[in-house]
């Protein structure tokens, strides 16, 4: 694609990225087959390519409007498009930077102004995140359904941990919400690794991977994040901790991204390297070990919902279903499965009408095959379809552990 950035443009940290970017793009189409507000409401700037090009006209010099804002912020950063994309467009570096240049040219109405503040400000604190949740559920008759919803039906207390005993030790980011919305779900995972021969090793200075503050256009804050975090895991990889693992597939799709934001940073760019060959979402551990020495032993009927982050930024697709096929779960099939639930981080509170519009097509397509349980790889999207009140919905790994002989 022919562009023409203007020299404000030029002068921007990531200009040159940006410029790159938007020359990659051949404006073929292809990732509007795949969007998923595209397909919802079939407007050319509610799909990758208009988006590519509000972007474009932005970094050119043209007006910036709260039009353009909004078809940025209804972009569930889903990554789809780049899986479609015949010509290997980073689309998401891409966003970030417009999103950026028009939120500084594009004030917020107060009411979203306060709500991303909100969001940023309670959402990356585990504790206080912890105790409003339970004091939500406290009070769950009282609720509205939007913050009912948000609340999951049933919280299974976290059972606990084996002792560190094994040789192979890896590390564990323990995430913002999913304490406090599923705390056995770390739990389950030090439990199955344990089995394994691996220990978890706890780094409890290590805490938001900083994808909140990042995507809520808080960028700085959210580096910082990531700065703090590889400090607090600096030490245990020096002494050889083989892996960072995550349970949710959000936060592992942004630790991986960790080299490329710092890479600029003399500081940090070798350490963010490392870090981010070292993270690992959970199924590719499990998926190079001797699982089927587990002894799981289930005939419940599973569906898998595979997260973009998973099958899109972290390219995992069919991972998850790999390793509980040979466990010997049952799996229904799901169309349509490359398709975004809806939950995509904070976007279900951003954008609740099209989140709604997503997740009730997803579970659709989910309970097609008539499951008893869905199974999940991100807390945003556990939670999310857990919300439809419909079929129960958990992360895979408390199923492995529970069925464990």
């Amino acid at each position: 694609m022919q562009t023409n950035l203007s020299e404000q443009a030029k002068q921007l940290p990531r200009g040159e990225e940006a410029e790159s970017i938007l020359r990659s793009c051949v404006h073929c189409g292809f990732c509007n087959a795949t969007c998923p507000t595209y397909q919802l409401l079939g407007d050319e700037l509610d799909g990758p390519r208009g988006r590519i090009y509000l972007i474009k006209q932005v970094l050119e010099g043209n007006q910036v409007t709260a039009k353009t804002q909004l078809h940025l912020d209804r972009c569930l950063t889903c990554r789809n498009c780049e899986t479609t994309c015949p010509s290997g467009v980073q689309y998401h570096n891409l966003l970030d930077i417009g999103r950026a240049v028009v939120d500084a040219a594009v004030p917020r109405p107060l009411g979203e102004r306060v709500l991303r503040e909100s969001l940023r400000a309670l959402v990356p604190r585990p504790a206080l995140f912890s105790a409003l949740t339970q004091v939500g559920q406290v009070f769950r008759p009282l609720l509205p359904a939007s913050l009912k919803n948000k609340l999951p039906r049933d919280i299974r207390v976290a059972k606990a941990r084996p002792l560190p005993q094994h040789g192979r030790r890896v590390l564990m980011l323990e995430g913002c919400v999913q304490p406090g919305l599923s705390p056995n779900t770390n739990a389950a995972t030090a439990r199955v690794l344990d089995r394994l021969g691996i220990s978890v090793t706890a780094v409890r200075e290590a805490g938001c991977c900083g994808a909140v503050d990042y995507h809520l256009n808080a960028q700085e804050q959210g580096l910082q994040r990531a700065r703090r975090n590889i400090d607090a895991w600096w030490p245990a990889i020096e002494v050889g901790a083989e892996a960072i693992v995550q349970t949710a597939s959000g936060c592992g799709a942004f630790v991986k991204d960790y080299a490329h934001m710092l890479k600029d940073d003399p500081a940090y760019a070798a350490k963010a390297e490392r870090v981010s060959a070292l993270a690992k979402d959970l199924v590719e551990v499990l998926r190079a070990e001797p699982v089927e020495q587990l002894g799981v032993r289930s005939d419940l009927r599973l569906a898998f919902h595979c997260p973009c982050t998973l099958q899109h930024a972290q390219k995992l697709g069919g991972a998850v279903e790999d390793v509980l096929s040979r466990l010997g779960f049952h799996l229904t099939a799901v169309p349509d499965s490359h398709l975004c639930c809806g939950s995509a981080g904070t976007y279900s509170l951003t954008q609740p009408e099209l989140s709604m519009q997503l997740r009730d097509n997803k579970m659709n397509a989910l309970e097609s095959g008539k499951p008893e349980v869905i199974v999940t790889a991100n807390i945003g999207c556990q939670t999310h379809l857990d919300g439809a009140g419909r079929t129960p919905v958990r992360h895979w790994i408390e199923l492995v552990e529970e069925a464990l002989n």
